[in-house]
């Protein structure tokens, strides 16, 4: 059973700027709420007892937003507003899963992954990105149901325009095993229109073996000088472990640019 997750949050969100000047992206608002909030309910529903935040030095305010304590007694004392409370009990209780780690340098996503390496305790973990929301259907929950139906890594997946393949991590498929579900034979890290493979991208919805840490020691800096996960994954295919690439049923937001930060807002505000 999957029951622990890790959550990269080191990024600095440049595409984001200049809000992110001043304001760690996870903590911006979407209808109401921190966007990171959405994730962490997307764990808890999915059976994660366990959480562990990528943070840098520069993005303390994430763990300073669940450990502001002083702030919320304060207002409570005086207040007494119900809602407040609740806020501040729902805060706490995601506190008690959350455990933090430090990647001070960005040099990509697997080397956040690596930073986790001595709490992972299980042969699978999940991994979630905070700029991908998807809604209306768990995909964590869902994704857990095919590892547990087919003992395999997973990892979600949606088509895109060809024009925009270079934004993601493209997959190449072999064998399919029903209507949602595909075995991947390559996945290929931003590749140019003209070499990618399909249209069939890398959402941000991992479960992943916890045999690839020994993958990523031993990965040299790839695309921009950064540690890949999608390298990790292809050396680990390359020796015969099963990925499966999952069509997920949900609607997906990119909360990550200016513009999809908005449309995310429009569009949860409808539910």
């Amino acid at each position: 059973m999957i029951k622990q997750a890790i959550i990269p949050l080191a990024g600095l969100g440049t595409r984001l700027l200049p809000l992110t000047s001043v304001f760690a992206k996870e903590l911006l608002p979407i209808n109401g709420k921190p966007g990171i909030e959405y994730i962490l309910d997307e764990c808890v529903q999915a059976g994660i007892k366990e959480i562990i935040f990528i943070i840098s030095d520069k993005k303390k305010m994430i763990k300073n937003y669940f450990y502001n304590d002083r702030f919320y007694k304060r207002i409570i004392k005086k207040k007494k507003d119900q809602r407040i409370i609740q806020e501040y009990n729902k805060i706490k209780k995601f506190r008690k899963m959350i455990k933090f780690v430090y990647q001070n340098k960005p040099l990509g996503t697997g080397d956040a992954v690596l930073k986790t390496k001595r709490y992972i305790k299980d042969n699978f973990f999940l991994m979630l990105l905070p700029d991908d929301l998807i809604i209306n259907k768990n995909c964590s929950k869902s994704m857990i149901n095919v590892h547990k139906k087919y003992k395999s890594s997973v990892i979600a997946g949606m088509n895109v325009k060809k024009k925009d393949v270079s934004r993601w991590g493209i997959f190449r498929l072999s064998k399919k095993i029903n209507k949602n579900n595909y075995l991947i034979k390559d996945v290929i890290e931003k590749p140019s229109m003209k070499y990618a493979p399909s249209n069939k991208a890398v959402i941000g919805r991992y479960i992943l073996p916890k045999k690839i840490f020994v993958r990523l020691s031993k990965l040299k800096p790839g695309k921009g000088g950064e540690i890949h996960i999608t390298d990790a994954i292809q050396s680990l295919i390359n020796q015969n472990e099963p990925f499966i690439a999952h069509n997920f049923f949900g609607k997906y937001l990119d909360c990550g640019s200016m513009n999809g930060y908005i449309k995310s807002n429009l569009e949860i505000s409808k539910i």
